[in-house]
């Protein structure tokens, strides 16, 4: 174990306020904009109702099995992911180095895409969506991404909104924005999905969503709805290792355990009843992929009664979701920084926020001006970005996590921090062993492979 790592184990770590602010940047960091745009895509094309019984499914034997392992390891050490796994077995520290590095990739370019937020906010305070054709805004749309200059404008906006919140650190930076930005989150969901369901023909999305239609089960709607649940809560990458290093010993994980996929599958749930029947009032497609959030819906929007003023709430609720999820992105390398190069905290948020902004230019202009650069697989830049961190490394942290709580460091000792020592009650303990020794590594092992091989 190197210097570093004593030096800062023997300094007083940062730890969460309250109970319900660790939830709620917790449940932040995994709502994200998978869960406004990419679950209601993804039930859109996978039979509705179906998709979500399946999810549900996936959650409770993937999401839950996974989001305690990385709260055990974080709460145990008082660690980020390097130092944790260093601490537990010093051979194992590099596969804490995948979860850091996949935060840095994947911030670089969700980054970009919290620009594309940003600037259709601004969109909406100007009128912008007022009388347009429905069959412009694609147009409209591909004419901003492709442009060289606006978008990193926007792209650095929300940088410096990400590194504003960090600043301050656990309590007086995420906690404190997380209880701000939550809370806020669901009333805006809520009331934009009143106002959806409630447009003519909107019940049709409805029934769409809730309704299992039992014949569109198969193979591919299980693998899309178990990827679904691994990437929508953040998993394999290190972050519920990180929040869970702020954690007291006190703290019931089981409890944290449940309740964090739940609030993150609540948000997309209202997602779902938010675009799908707003999609089917006004006849467009409910499978058309990420276009779903900067092409139809600003459709929708401007086809509806006081749209403007939906369209402006809807985006900001999107700009929370973005911020919960990229503020902990930053926090998984900002943590890194700070336990093992001994660095302040503004000092590492500022320096690496700076990088990864730098990182995200060229996916920005990947799009535009060097869309003839291609990389993975005839990928443009951003997708190829995309596909390293969240097809390969992302599976891969979440596969050697369960290898080594159930191989390495032993479910013994992952049960005695699980139950503080006896002091928590944890019924299905032996199951939760059984699924992260056996069960969770074959599922995520199946989404690797698919992720790299088929997608």
């Amino acid at each position: 174990m190197n210097l570093n790592t004593n030096l800062n184990e023997k300094k007083e770590r940062e730890q969460w306020g309250s109970k319900i602010g660790f939830l709620l940047a917790a449940a932040g960091s995994a709502v994200g904009l998978g869960n406004i745009w990419k679950f209601p895509y993804m039930a859109g094309k996978n039979g509705g109702g179906a998709f979500v019984l399946i999810y549900f499914a996936m959650l409770i034997i993937v999401g839950f099995t996974l989001m305690m392992a990385e709260l055990t390891i974080g709460r145990h050490t008082q660690l980020s992911p390097v130092g944790a796994y260093r601490k537990l077995k010093a051979k194992w520290a590099w596969v804490g180095s995948i979860g850091v590095l996949a935060g840095f990739i994947i911030l670089s370019f969700y980054s970009v895409i919290g620009g594309w937020v940003i600037k259709y906010i601004v969109k909406g305070i100007t009128g912008a969506f007022a009388g347009v054709e429905a069959t412009a805004f694609e147009g409209i749309f591909v004419n901003f991404i492709t442009s060289p200059a606006e978008p990193l404008i926007y792209h650095a906006l929300f940088m410096i909104l990400t590194l504003g919140i960090v600043f301050g650190g656990i309590k007086g930076g995420i906690e404190k924005y997380s209880k701000i930005l939550m809370p806020a989150l669901f009333i805006m969901m809520t009331l934009v999905m009143v106002r959806s369901m409630t447009l003519p023909g909107a019940m049709e999305g409805v029934k769409f969503m809730l309704k299992p239609d039992f014949s569109a089960i198969s193979g591919g709607t299980i693998l899309a709805a178990l990827g679904q649940v691994f990437f929508s809560l953040s998993l394999g990458m290190g972050t519920m290792i990180t929040y869970g290093s702020y954690l007291s010993k006190d703290e019931n994980l089981v409890e944290s355990s449940f309740q964090i996929p739940l609030i993150d599958t609540a948000v997309a749930l209202i997602a779902g009843l938010t675009v799908l029947p707003a999609v089917f009032a006004f006849g467009f497609d409910p499978s058309g992929g990420p276009g779903l959030l900067f092409i139809t819906l600003p459709a929708v929007f401007s086809q509806m009664p006081l749209g403007s003023i939906f369209a402006i709430i809807f985006f900001v609720l999107v700009l929370f979701a973005a911020l919960t999820s990229s503020i902990s992105l930053l926090e998984v390398v900002v943590s890194y920084v700070v336990d093992e190069m001994n660095w302040e905290r503004k000092k590492a948020s500022l320096i690496f926020g700076i990088l990864i902004f730098l990182m995200g230019i060229p996916s920005s202009l990947g799009l535009g001006v060097w869309s003839n650069i291609k990389l993975i697989g005839g990928k443009d830049i951003l997708d190829s970005m995309s596909f390293l961190a969240e097809n390969v490394m992302m599976p891969l942290g979440g596969l050697l996590l369960c290898i080594f709580i159930g191989w390495v460091w032993g479910l013994d000792n992952a049960y005695k921090e699980v139950t503080n020592d006896g002091k928590v009650k944890f019924g299905l303990m032996h199951v939760w062993g059984f699924v992260i020794k056996y069960v969770a590594p074959i599922a995520i092992a199946v989404i690797f492979v698919q992720g790299v091989f088929f997608s």
